[in-house]
């Protein structure tokens, strides 16, 4: 066995583990609570008496809130520490997503998902870094596939909870909320186990002894221009996501405009089918970007997702509908699956905090509008040619974006406070 492959297989320790495990439940439980009001908001629309177009707001309520999250815990955890943030994110956001089960109105429940969408926002950003901070370089892609598919993981949990306990138990859309306290606490129970993490510890003494802050840091022209490149193809990235999930379970259950017709529970085992083929895609398509970089596997996923469009948005028979929903999943979260590694590699380390969770915000903030766009066509043009008119053009943009852009595969973290004037990564 050689060097590289002995140390790409380098068992984790304690604390990497339960840095990585904390990463994922975290996001798998954001995820989960985010994914709720998809299932459940023609029930919400009906005992709040409000319009479907309403309800959906409540998914853009919360992604809009999510760069707030991502500035305030990003900025305190670069300059605190990533654990105590994490830990008072995590509370903050179970809490809240808690507390959604026992809204009395609409509004109040609209004022919970934005406040829900500040937990969530720092939760990935600081998670990511902590777990990537911790991981060894050489096993970042797989680490990064496989945490990324928290978000799947949570669509699926949000999916078969739907089945469980609204289908099968006929109980209300409130107690899906309400038990979504349980695994948030299991995760903030492993999280109290989890060191800090040293290579901040070791940044921190680096900018003491340099005596530069946080201001020089963001401010450097390339960090800058590198920003706002990655604020764009975050943009891309949510819209690719959001554009082929959440208006998805409504397409599917449908009678009009296109729809393909399903009862409520196909939908839902629809759902199961295609969140197991975007963990998988994950799985796959993480670890080899570290064999073949990180924006070719973006790339080859991109480009593999566009002769999917007309099987995943025009079939009306189950069987399609299952096999174009789970190959584009496959293709979707294949890409995502990069992300983790890609945006913390090419943030200094000074930022980490604040740079990948918050440029990969704003990318959902600029993206938020999808859901309502998609039901505007949708109602005048069908569900299939909104949901084909809103991705074919993110797959093309996103396979632009990334080619152009660089990547700092496998560098090893530590060593760049961002004040230096190289680029901060390279291709």
């Amino acid at each position: 066995m050689t060097q590289a492959s002995s140390e790409a297989r380098e068992r984790l320790t304690p604390d990497q583990r339960n840095s990585f495990t904390a990463a994922l439940l975290g996001w798998m439980m954001d995820a989960f609570d985010y994914f709720i009001v998809v299932f459940v908001y023609a029930s919400i629309a009906k005992d709040f008496h409000v319009s479907l177009s309403e309800v959906a707001f409540l998914t853009t309520a919360t992604l809009v809130m999510r760069p707030v999250g991502a500035i305030i815990f990003g900025l305190w955890a670069d300059r605190k520490g990533r654990r105590i943030p994490l830990l008072v994110d995590v509370v903050f956001y179970s809490l809240v997503g808690f507390l959604c089960a026992f809204a009395p109105n609409f509004t109040v429940l609209v004022i919970l998902r934005m406040l829900y969408g500040i937990g969530m926002g720092g939760e990935w950003g600081l998670g990511a870094a902590l777990a990537m901070e911790k991981i060894p370089a050489k096993r970042r892609g797989f680490f990064s596939g496989v945490l990324q598919q928290g978000y799947s993981m949570g669509y699926l949990l949000a999916a078969l909870a739907n089945l469980l306990v609204v289908n099968a138990a006929g109980l209300s859309w409130r107690w899906l909320f309400a038990l979504s306290i349980f695994p948030a606490l299991i995760s903030l129970l492993i999280r109290t186990r989890v060191k800090e993490s040293e290579v901040w510890e070791d940044t921190q003494q680096k900018m003491r002894m340099t005596q530069s802050s946080f201001r020089d840091v963001l401010l450097n022209a390339t960090v800058l221009r590198r920003f706002v490149y990655l604020i764009l193809l975050m943009t891309a990235f949510n819209w690719m996501s959001h554009g082929t999930q959440d208006i998805y379970p409504t397409f599917l259950k449908a009678t009009e405009n296109g729809g393909a017709a399903v009862s409520g529970t196909t939908a839902s085992w629809i759902a199961v089918v295609y969140t197991i083929g975007a963990t998988i895609g994950g799985i796959i398509f993480g670890p080899l970007s570290s064999r073949f970089g990180r924006r070719y596997t973006i790339a080859f996923c991109s480009v593999l997702g566009l002769p999917i469009v007309p099987l995943f948005a025009y079939s009306h028979t189950v069987g399609m509908l299952c096999l174009g929903s789970f190959l584009m999943q496959v293709m979707v979260q294949g890409a995502w699956g990069v992300i983790p590694a890609h945006l913390s590699e090419m943030s200094p380390d000074t930022i980490r905090g604040f740079y990948p969770g918050v440029t990969y915000q704003l990318g959902n903030l600029l993206a938020s509008l999808n859901l309502p766009i998609q039901e505007s066509l949708a109602a005048k043009h069908g569900y299939p040619f909104a949901l084909a008119a809103t991705i074919i053009p993110v797959f093309i943009v996103t396979i632009i974006l990334v080619l152009l852009g660089k990547e700092a595969r496998g560098i090893e973290f530590g060593g760049r406070l961002g004040t230096e004037p190289a680029p901060v990564g390279s291709s």
